[in-house]
């Protein structure tokens, strides 16, 4: 006696294909997309692109006008300020306000105070913060949290406020000259430097950025017998390069645009920055046309530090300044 079985649909490759064909039914991600998705991507880019060419022309137009206008005599600055012409190289171009800003001020003495000064205040600011953010991020002592937060405490403090009792102080220290030694620091180098090494947004910025690197790194090193400045300076710090160079731009701006602390503190003409020379222009007879030369001249640096660093400026900044 036989029994009839019935089909066993669960075999076979009709049964894996219609298997397949409801996982494929069910699947969420295959859902079509929305009608009105194609036409809001479409009318993003468009807007995008016009957004980045109004904040190009609001940032880009005063430096052009400033560049243009520097070839131009103070009539003719004046006589264009109603039409495009403020921005185009048109009318009586030349050099002269160029030479006329050479035999005003003594524009080669200032150029290398401030070269000086900066240069001097960014190298010494990257060695100094970024060794007390090590300390901080990487040794991790007993109070570490309570120091970082009183550093930080000190950004909301207006340098403005501390320009007197700094000022008092540094007149009252000691100073090494040729003469041997005597007090005050005023119509000096260091009054210009020394002040400004250490910063608490670079040792944040550094501490952002040392606490993003893993510390299984210093545990090797440990285990070959090197110590905190060895990893420090052999580990950390080579693999830091767009903190580096964040800090050194926001470092170089800052000292570079030193205004108020060099008129207080400096009264020699041989050791002031190009920022108060700027103040030889509004004596006597103003030169609109030299000011905007002097002005093209002491932002040429600031622009070319710019393009050099931007790409490792914006990759600490995605990386470590905006982390929370």
């Amino acid at each position: 006696m036989t029994t009839a079985t019935a089909p066993d649909f669960g075999r076979g490759p009709s049964s894996s294909l219609g298997s397949d064909h409801l996982a494929h039914v069910a699947d969420p991600t295959t859902t079509p997309p929305r009608r009105g998705d194609s036409g809001r991507h479409g009318i993003r880019k468009p807007l995008g692109v016009l957004a980045r060419i109004v904040l190009c022309l609001v940032f880009g137009l005063p430096l052009v006008f400033m560049f243009v206008s520097s070839f131009k005599p103070d009539l003719q600055i004046f006589g264009d300020l109603g039409s495009w012409k403020a921005f185009l190289p048109v009318g009586d171009i030349s050099t002269d306000n160029y030479t006329g800003v050479f035999g005003r001020v003594p524009f080669a003495q200032f150029m290398m105070n401030s070269v000086i000064i900066t240069v001097v205040t960014v190298v010494l600011g990257i060695v100094v913060n970024s060794m007390a953010a090590f300390a901080l991020a990487r040794i991790g002592f007993r109070g570490a949290g309570a120091v970082l937060g009183i550093i930080l405490a000190t950004l909301i403090v207006p340098f403005e406020t501390l320009a007197l009792p700094l000022l008092w102080w540094s007149n009252k220290l000691p100073f090494l000259g040729p003469d041997g030694f005597s007090e005050g620091w005023l119509d000096t180098y260091q009054v210009q430097i020394v002040p400004f090494i250490a910063n608490a947004f670079s040792i944040f910025l550094f501490y952002q950025y040392f606490d993003s690197i893993p510390k299984e790194l210093d545990e090797a090193a440990k285990v070959d017998g090197a110590g905190w400045f060895r990893i420090y300076r052999s580990i950390v710090m080579p693999l830091s390069g767009p903190a580096v160079a964040t800090v050194a731009i926001l470092t170089f701006l800052p000292m570079w645009n030193q205004y108020l602390w060099p008129l207080m503190s400096v009264q020699t003409e041989e050791l002031r920055p190009v920022m108060v020379g700027i103040d030889y222009f509004k004596q006597l007879n103003t030169s609109w046309g030299q000011i905007m030369a002097y002005a093209s001249m002491i932002t040429a640096p600031v622009l070319v530090l710019f393009v050099a660093f931007q790409r490792s400026f914006i990759n600490s900044i995605a990386s470590s300044g905006v982390k929370g």
